[in-house]
């Protein structure tokens, strides 16, 4: 065994691994052997998916298939290069500009994903006597495109305008001062306090910088994302999203004015030093947002789904917190009994995802049931009704 591979054996989380899978209990890596629907196959088992960001249930639509599948045909399986070079096609062109119009943007730049997108916006708009000022519970995306920037950072207490404030009253007035935040919190469900964040900005001349990854598809008209939620879209000065959620495939997306997109085409490193997105997945986005305009009934049924699963775990006594959205955390604060409960709902035919630290501080460890527009309201009764019961048998709810 060579010194770097003992030392990273020695590693905390993976003795924590080694033990939960002693326990037979270890809850990640589980193969899932058919399309990402409300029902998969695990070990040619049917298990009900509580578990997946498909919010509207788009991944096995028909219309998304076919269009990979017709891109494919015309373009092939790769671009062989970074949109800088020779990897830019024109159904690129036609996908940026149909996000610039869905989210309401001068213009948008396209990058392989979501991850790529704020790695490559945050490491470069910001220079050294500049700020960025992130909510603490962004994205792990937003942590890493901040810690490759020459910026200033600043965190402000998760969703909490007070100390946003006391952050932004502390830097030079005529600093460049970027706000980064979610528009809805992966792991939390809770949405961005925007009407305040852009009251904030307002008040001490900074920029605001929203990641609409779980709120595209979920908020605003024709599930526009949270800045069109709030009617706020003109004061956010950078939106970027991801089409691994709402939009079926993968890939993400920088939208802004076009001075601003100019710059990242020619500073953004992730941009232009990593291939462009396939074929198959650009065209399955450009499907995928056609599809959200035609059939409002999906947005419409998620909404309604997610308004009676809130209200179902609620009267059970389920610890939630504030979320007003299809991600509806289950607080168990025990990382063991996470594992525990995760392992023992997969056996009753419930998929859904443990979250424990770093995702989570170590008190906060919870289960994340995640609803889709495809899920019928008879497997949702489903589902609660073993939650109940294991959540009982832990003594996690009376």
């Amino acid at each position: 065994m060579s010194r770097l591979s003992e030392k990273l054996g020695k590693d905390p989380l993976l003795e924590e691994e080694r033990q939960a899978k002693a326990l037979g209990v270890y809850p990640y890596f589980r193969a899932i052997s058919s399309d990402q629907d409300a029902e998969v196959l695990i070990d040619n088992k049917k298990v009900l998916m509580f578990g997946s960001n498909s919010y509207l249930g788009l991944t096995n639509h028909p219309k998304v298939k076919q269009a990979g599948i017709e891109a494919i045909k015309k373009y092939g399986t790769g671009c062989a290069g970074s949109p800088f070079l020779n990897g830019y096609m024109d159904i690129h062109v036609e996908l940026e500009e149909k996000l610039a119009k869905f989210v309401g943007k001068e213009s948008a730049i396209v990058y392989s994903t979501g991850f790529q997108s704020n790695l490559g916006a945050l490491s470069c708009v910001l220079g050294r006597k500049d700020y960025i000022i992130c909510d603490e519970r962004d994205h792990a995306s937003i942590v890493d495109g901040r810690r490759l920037s020459f910026a200033n950072i600043q965190k402000f207490k998760h969703n909490d305008m007070a100390s946003l404030e006391e952050v932004l009253m502390k830097l030079p007035e005529d600093a460049i001062k970027l706000i980064v935040v979610d528009g809805v919190f992966s792991m939390e469900g809770d949405i961005a306090n925007l009407p305040e964040i852009v009251r904030l900005s307002e008040k001490y001349n900074a920029n605001i910088y929203v990641d609409e990854a779980h709120s595209l598809g979920v908020l605003g008209k024709e599930g526009r994302g949270v800045c069109n939620h709030f009617g706020l879209t003109d004061k956010v000065d950078i939106i970027v999203g991801t089409f691994s959620k709402s939009l079926a495939t993968i890939g993400g997306f920088v939208a802004a004015d076009s001075k601003t997109m100019d710059f990242l085409r020619h500073h953004s490193r992730p941009y232009i030093f990593s291939a462009s997105i396939s074929p198959a997945a650009t065209a399955s986005v450009i499907a995928a947002l056609d599809i959200i305009h035609d059939e409002p009934e999906r947005l419409s049924h998620l909404w309604e789904i997610t308004n009676y699963s809130l209200s179902a775990f609620r009267s059970y006594g389920f610890e939630i917190g504030p979320t007003e959205t299809p991600i509806i955390p289950l607080y168990i604060r025990d990382m063991q009994k996470t594992f525990a409960i995760t392992r023992e709902l997969l056996d009753n035919g419930i998929f859904v995802s443990p979250v424990i630290p770093p995702a989570c501080p170590p008190e906060e460890t919870l289960i994340r049931f995640a609803l889709m527009a495809t899920h019928s309201k008879e497997q949702i009764d489903r589902a609660i009704e073993v939650l109940v019961k294991v959540f009982r048998k832990y003594g996690i709810i009376k």
